[in-house]
């Protein structure tokens, strides 16, 4: 993840001052900062408009500005149309690079000068050298400027995901010509839609979770239309690098840089671009555009060549189930194809039953990408049955129903779905919806289970995503529809036929049941963690909890990222002839685990069906009326921004003094507090918790008046 939400606009900014390129500069969303330049320096604001004034006199945009030692630049709101705004230094920021990048990872809380997001009195230091600048510093012209508007269209190309394997013709025919709107929970992550409910080609994702657009985790591209549930997420840079959902579009590379300058309210229409014909002489047809699928190359085990924009091609390797055997064909191809050190490869991602190639297409073109792939493929073996991986056993402490996993469903059900089945206790709904006679029954499950790590960056970082290796264990629940909007960091949970560890705040969907330990240290080597390699886990190591108090997790996560919590790790090996003759050995019990659970999944489905809670629908703040007229002492207090009600601390009656707190909203990821403007008594409420409000919107009325 990482880098310029808006790389448009950034490097235009750069351009203007004369640097190169990929030169670290300042992004700015909805309000800026106010700066004290203790150096002279040549700047350029370019993005969206935040009016801004040196020592008081307004700054031009888009031309390169001189300020002299001393001055203060000063960034106000962004007025307009956009939602970022980007400040570029000649010279460039002069910031450590951290896993290759200078860019911040605000939600990791790492990169960028030192630990993410800008606070005040923090220090940046730019270049006094003119190493970075390639170019003298000249304004950019009228024509050359992005053009930002509240009614976006934005290109796309077709797939990975699509009609009729996943979405029905017409969901697609709605995709690429509805109108969306940007949701007010949007962030670096994703940006949210509210828009037209796809129809769905299946019932349910099978083992990979109970909503249809849940599939076995495979790696996301930069831009993917991911639909969590029935909502669609434009996928920013700071997105998941792996996820359980499917994606029926990538926006092209020369649009990515419009999801940096959506704002909540805009409107948003998808345009199909259609990619040059492909044709190759072992493809059945060329490949036109119209599918998602490039290619189906037929075998002992069938592999699937999926289109995820022009950076990304997604390799689907068999039936979509859970199978650790396919996993294993897809470590061979990964190994076979990062041993040529083709010349364009970026990044090589595996999933559950597929690898992601992330490519530059100006290097290496799609032709003999695929060419390169199809010949691998072809040489794997037919029978994996020799196959031996090195493995490691992890034992992590777990805090079972963790005080902050539970807060994460309240917050769930309080400002996100009310009705949501898997609340209030996610651990219940793991019960019903496995057929288990008891909560305690499914303590005992996950505490006897050992869980395979299929794949890392789960969501994000090193976060695991993993299935026990012995089917009896494994837990099948859908995901969160739509997804929460927050998890606390080292929750862990159940989404499909697997376990994941969320390793720092952030969206997520998955059923929680606990919490553990830190899988990311970002600042220090350790027993556990390998210089220079800040994740705890590996691939196909086998993680085995055990119970603590929340009291004992809490002085565990304080120590352990110093090195001093130990954690127990047992050096193994995982043999795939070995596991084959322990399915054999076991099939009739695992046969049974496997028609209860069965069961208990539709009974649960037929439940959701006759309550009507199958599919969800976005609550949306009703129709705005003209306010009316309030009589004299009495005050208006309104919501500065769109958002959800997360709090009211007041209630009708209540006394207020200036600046009191009578609201809390969350809007992008932040929470957000509405203050009394005068002293008084309040008259009216009239939002609640959990309702979405615009932007300017009443939401109380204060009385200044003493009532008799």
């Amino acid at each position: 993840p990482n880098g310029p939400m808006d790389d448009r606009s950034i490097r235009l900014a750069n351009q203007i001052v004369g640097n190169a390129p990929g030169v670290p500069a300042l992004e700015q969303t909805l309000s800026g900062p106010v700066l004290r330049f203790n150096a002279p320096a040549v700047i350029a604001l370019a993005g969206a408009f935040m009016p801004a004034t040196l020592d008081g006199e307004a700054v031009p945009y888009w031309q390169p500005v001189s300020v002299a030692r001393g001055q203060v630049l000063a960034l106000g709101q962004i007025k307009g149309a956009g939602h970022r705004t980007y400040l570029a230094i000649q010279g460039g920021l002069d910031v450590p690079d951290y896993l290759g990048s200078g860019a911040t990872f605000m939600l990791g809380q790492f990169g960028g000068h030192a630990t993410g997001q800008l606070r005040t009195g923090d220090v940046l230091r730019f270049h006094a050298t003119p190493a970075q600048v390639v170019a003298p510093a000249q304004p950019l012209a009228e024509a050359d400027r992005p053009a930002l508007t509240d009614t976006w269209e934005i290109g796309v190309l077709y797939g990975p995901h699509g009609a009729p394997d996943f979405f029905q013709p017409d969901d697609m025919q709605d995709l690429f010509s509805s109108t969306y709107e940007v949701h007010f929970n949007s962030a670096r992550t994703g940006v949210r839609l509210i828009g037209p409910k796809p129809r769905w080609a299946r019932t349910d994702g099978g083992e990979a979770g109970l909503h249809p657009s849940n599939i076995h985790d495979n790696a996301y591209a930069i831009g993917a239309i991911d639909f969590t549930g029935d909502m669609p997420i434009l996928l920013g840079p700071d997105g998941p690098s792996l996820g359980g959902f499917v994606c029926p579009a990538v926006v092209t590379r020369d649009e990515l840089w419009k999801l940096g300058q959506l704002h909540p309210g805009d409107k948003v229409r998808f345009h199909r671009v259609t990619p040059p014909p492909l044709s190759l002489p072992f493809m059945a047809a060329p490949a036109t555009g119209d599918s998602p699928v490039l290619h189906r190359s037929e075998g002992v085990v069938p592999v699937v060549y999926r289109r995820a924009g022009e950076q990304y091609l997604l390799l689907e390797f068999g039936e979509p189930v859970l199978d650790i055997p396919l996993r294993l064909r897809v470590q061979l191809m990964l190994e076979r194809l990062s041993s040529r050190g083709v010349e364009g490869i970026v990044d090589l991602t595996p999933g559950i039953r597929s690898l992601q190639v992330h490519y530059n297409p100006d290097i290496l073109p799609l032709a003999e990408l695929m060419t390169i792939l199809h010949d691998i493929e072809q040489e794997l073996p037919d029978n994996e049955d020799d196959i031996t991986v090195p493995s490691r056993i992890v034992y992590m402490p777990l805090s079972w129903d963790d005080e902050q996993a539970q807060l994460a469903m309240r917050r769930y059900q309080e400002l996100v779905r009310p009705n949501a089945p898997w609340c209030p206790s996610n651990i219940e709904f793991i019960r019903r919806i496995n057929g288990l006679s008891s909560i305690e029954s499914v303590r005992d499950i996950i505490f006897n289970a050992s869980y395979l790590v299929m794949g890392l960056g789960d969501v994000y970082l090193g976060a695991p995503v993993a299935t026990p290796v012995d089917p009896r264990h494994r837990l099948v629940t859908t995901k969160y529809n739509p997804v929460r909007t927050w998890t606390p960091d080292n929750v862990v949970g159940i989404g499909g036929g697997y376990m994941c560890i969320y390793d720092m705040e952030g969206p997520g969907g998955y059923q929680l049941f606990g919490r553990t330990i830190q899988v990311w240290n970002t600042w220090r080597g350790t027993n556990a963690f390998e210089q220079d390699k800040p994740w705890l886990l590996r691939f196909f190591d086998q993680i085995r909890f055990y119970p603590v108090s929340h009291e004992e997790l809490m002085e565990a996560r304080a120590a352990f990222p110093y090195g001093r919590f130990p954690v127990r790790l047992e050096e193994t090996t995982f043999s795939l002839k070995d596991y084959k003759a322990f399915l054999a050995e076991h099939a009739e019990e695992i046969g049974q685990a496997k028609a209860r659970q069965q069961d208990a999944f539709e009974t649960e489905r037929q439940d959701w069906i006759a309550r009507g809670l199958d599919t969800f629908e976005e609550e949306v703040a009703p129709p705005q009326v003209e306010d009316t007229i309030l009589p004299e002492g009495q005050m208006a207090v309104d919501s500065p921004v769109p958002g959800s009600v997360w709090q009211i601390p007041v209630a009708v009656g209540d006394s207020v003094a200036v600046g009191d707190t009578v609201a809390v909203i969350e809007s992008m990821k932040t929470e957000m507090k509405v203050v009394s403007p005068v002293a008084g008594k309040v008259a009216e409420i009239l939002c609640r918790t959990g309702r979405e409000v615009r932007g300017g919107e009443r939401i109380l009325v204060i009385s200044t008046v003493e009532q008799g």
